[in-house]
């Protein structure tokens, strides 16, 4: 094969590629039953806390698992489980990392997991809420995710069936009894998640 047609079947493979990842449709009714598992490697979740009221600081947590059960027949029966591990919280300096998830504020190892178990789905046209339990430091506290579904496709290279969802909400870190500092970290938590489940 010449350096021309090579270059050409790298470039038609390269331009390929994207539609064939892409979604092909944001209606969760085309979204098939079954079993899904949350992409570890394409889940992020930060979280902003107000510093003084300079700014709004930015945090990550880099270890989250998860799954939901889904019915397009009834989509509002839909059964979500997400999991974080506190001790993987990620401010980019490993020092306040560890006081992050000490005893002063996470308390990890004693609390070694924040999970949501979803109890219940409204919205239309792809955009809803999600209620669920909200566990962290030791407290269960119902909470209301924003979500947007992204839409479901093809998986990478055409493999499988991949999904993503994109939401937000806004805790007191106060009602899960993390009041340290509060002279100067304020008690709103923001919370966004981006997140990707492949079928099982």
């Amino acid at each position: 094969m010449s350096f021309r047609s090579t270059a050409a079947a790298a470039i038609i493979a390269l331009t390929a590629f994207p539609a064939i990842a892409a979604p092909t449709s944001t209606d969760p009714a085309k979204v098939p039953a079954g079993d899904y598992v949350l992409d570890k490697s394409h889940a992020s979740l930060t979280v902003r806390v107000p510093h003084m009221g300079f700014s709004n600081y930015t945090m990550r947590f880099d270890r989250l698992e998860g799954g939901f059960a889904y019915n397009p027949a009834d989509w509002t029966t839909a059964k979500a489980t997400i999991t974080v591990d506190p001790a993987s919280i990620n401010t980019g300096a490993a020092s306040f990392d560890k006081e992050i998830a000490g005893p002063k504020f996470f308390d990890a190892a004693r609390y070694p997991t924040i999970s949501f178990v979803s109890t219940a789905v409204s919205g239309q046209d792809g955009k809803g809420q999600v209620t669920g339990d909200l566990t962290f430091h030791g407290v269960t506290k119902p909470v209301t995710l924003d979500v947007v579904f992204n839409g479901v496709g093809p998986g990478m290279l055409g493999a499988g069936t991949r999904l993503g969802f994109s939401g937000t909400t806004r805790i007191k870190r106060s009602d899960f009894g993390v009041t340290a500092v509060d002279n100067l970290v304020g008690d709103d938590v923001d919370l966004q998640f981006e997140v990707e489940f492949t079928k099982k």
